[in-house]
């Protein structure tokens, strides 16, 4: 690594002193960052660093948290003493003497930097090829360059910036893309911060219903709690022409909600209302606001969307309090949150019987604890199905409903009825990204590539920090085998927090053979599952197995597999494969059809699961193709 200060001789010779204490500042600041990421500080020259690396996956990453740390060190500072760096990178063979590097590694390194922009990385050929698939940032080819002293040209590449890849046009933003940030909580009492929550997720869903607005969904919204970012910066980051932000204040009985909605391009104000009303009138000020937005973007609100935009949820302020509150452990997602949850979204319905929302609460809390944590699989479910068919019972036209109705359709392998309701519960609330993701999940095993792919790009354009969402975009690739394009939303998803996506690394990395990287994930995974996941350990070394074709391991392996079928994260699906695998093809398919009738969902990727390629004529494989409706 050669790094350079932009500026610097120039600098020094109108104002020697300062440009010394920029050169003592950057090395302040560059050194911490170089023992982090392994990096050997070889000798300073001036303003320049020679670093050496022992892996060049280190190297890019070092180079990518120097400009990163370097710009937010020039945030608060005024621009003669904010500190200008280019980075340059190559791989190559040097030779050490007393300390110091040559060679024609440490020329071409020094070559490229100049290459580089202000705040800029760039990298050889050399280097690209060794991270190409492992780094979370895309590159851009700058083309063949020839470089002083270097006999051929040198393909060079740069490091896209996320604030390059985020720097959109703001003045081409679309101003019907909102986003509508989480309202203050001003309440004396900090309980009330579910209520400011909730209020903020009721306009989000209200607006939702909208068709001729795109709201990004909580999810994303969510992180800007509190931030000290300005609207042109979330405007940037989210990519959204419009800003509505707000605050909540409850006093006994009595409300006040401040709301002002804002132009990113200009940060003009283009309405702003205060409310102070009773609780009882919540639900008239979050779909007047809702419709307000609307006027202001100059969008038409159709007839029916109106109709359900002003109907209000429950007269119950008491009910909606408490559903409010199973909305907040609800968002957690952790196991004991969506218990907690559930009671809540009880209690709702227990004060109001006619709440269709606490119903759908308690019906995706089924879902859940059945078929994400095999939580009493069975009656988990039975009680979803309960619970949603009383929510459309009540409300035939609540998005949520046909979402979670769908969900379950499909875990019954009735893809053509599950899609019936997605497409239903986007009709009546275009904004959903729940019913676009989950309406993948029914294209994808029928193979509709094209129509998965619009939907969870849709998905990902409504909340585009959803780390869930993220990661489905990721599976998606890896179902169309397009493993190196899966590794990209998965490293964002990782980034944002979602553990089993380490799992879905793992596998990525191994099926492009990167093995040490597969192991390195697949550790990680075991080590954050190991609490809810009895045979994490298991399973991963399993499948380091079979990706590894190391059939004496997974022979060893699969004894204690099978023993424990029942266990939370362990398939019979699964356990299929392996035995596939290793040419027990009888067995394999015995496991398949008990995946059937157990209802694993893993079961409808058979179409297009690679490791049942050579069975695509048997007559086993074709006769359950027909049972799951895949035929």
């Amino acid at each position: 690594m050669y790094t350079d200060m932009v500026g610097y001789t120039a600098l020094g010779q109108l104002n020697e002193s300062l440009s010394l204490a920029l050169v003592e500042e950057q090395r302040k600041l560059i050194r911490p960052i170089l023992a982090r990421h392994n990096g050997r500080e070889v000798k300073t020259m001036g303003d320049a660093f020679l670093v050496e690396f022992p892996s060049a996956l280190d190297a890019v990453r070092c180079a990518y948290d120097i400009q990163r740390a370097t710009r937010e060190f020039n945030i608060s500072l005024s621009p003669e003493k904010r500190i200008h760096l280019r980075i340059g990178l190559h791989l190559g063979d040097v030779v050490e003497s007393q300390g110091d590097i040559s060679g024609d590694a440490v020329n071409v390194a020094s070559r490229i930097e100049p290459l580089a922009e202000d705040g800029g990385v760039c990298i050889t050929r050399q280097v690209y090829d060794h991270v190409s698939n492992k780094f979370e940032l895309p590159f851009a080819s700058l083309g063949p360059k020839a470089l002083k002293n270097v006999a051929e040209p040198i393909e060079v590449f740069k490091v896209v910036m996320p604030w390059e890849a985020q720097a959109v046009q703001i003045a081409n933003l679309d101003s019907t893309r909102i986003a509508i940030l989480p309202f203050a909580n001003m309440s004396p009492d900090p309980n009330d911060e579910y209520f400011a929550d909730g209020m903020t997720e009721e306009i989000i869903s209200t607006a939702s219903g909208i068709s001729g607005l795109k709201v990004i969904s909580r999810t994303s919204v969510m992180g800007y709690k509190g931030t000290t970012k300005n609207v042109k910066e979330i405007g940037r980051e989210l990519e959204v022409g419009s800003v509505l932000e707000g605050s909540f204040r409850k006093a006994g009985n009595r409300i006040r909600v401040t709301t002002q909605l804002i132009n990113v391009a200009d940060d003009e104000h283009l309405w702003a209302q205060n409310y102070d009303r009773n609780m009882d009138d919540i639900f008239e000020v979050q779909s007047d606001v809702a419709k307000q937005v609307a006027d202001a973007l100059k969008v038409r609100i159709l007839s029916p969307e109106k109709q359900r935009i002003e109907k209000k949820p429950t007269e119950s302020t008491i009910a909606y309090s408490l559903y409010l509150k199973g909305m907040y452990y609800w968002n957690k997602r952790n196991i004991d949150d969506v218990k907690k949850a559930r009671e809540y979204f009880e209690l709702a319905v227990h004060e109001d019987p006619k709440f269709a929302l606490g119903y759908v609460g308690q019906a995706d809390c089924c879902i859940a604890l059945g078929g994400n944590w095999g939580i009493d699989f069975q009656g988990s479910l039975e009680k979803g199905k309960t619970m949603v068919r009383k929510a459309l019972e009540l409300d035939p036209e609540l998005a949520e409903a046909h979402t979670s109705k769908g969900t379950l359709l499909r875990g019954e392998y009735n893809l053509r009825e599950a899609e019936k309701e997605f497409r239903k519960a986007i009709e009546l609330k275009p904004s959903y990204p729940t019913a676009h993701q989950w309406y993948m999940w029914v294209l994808v095993p029928q193979m509709r590539w094209d129509e998965a792919l619009e939907q969870i790009e849709k998905a990902v354009e409504l909340d585009p920090l959803s780390p869930i969402i993220i990661d489905n975009l990721g599976l998606f690739y890896a179902w169309r085998r397009n493993y190196a394009q899966a590794v990209k939303p998965y490293l964002k998803s990782v980034e944002l927090g979602m553990d089993s996506a380490h799992g879905d690394l793992a596998n990525a990395y191994g099926r492009l053979g990167m093995y040490d990287d597969m192991k390195r994930e697949g550790a990680i995974f075991a080590e954050l599952l190991r609490d809810s996941v009895p045979l994490a350990d298991a399973l991963v070394e399993a499948w380091t197995a079979h990706l590894e074709d190391n059939k004496e391991a997974l022979r060893r392996i699969l004894p204690e597999l099978e023993a424990h079928s029942q266990e939370a994260g362990n398939t019979l699906h699964d356990i299929a494969l392996f035995h596939f695998h290793l040419g027990e093809h009888d067995r394999g398919f015995e496991f398949l059809q008990r995946s059937f009738f157990k209802r694993e969902q893993e079961l409808l990727f058979i179409a297009h699961d690679p490791e049942l390629d050579e069975f695509r004529t048997d007559p086993r494989y074709l006769d359950l193709l027909k049972r799951l409706g895949l035929d």
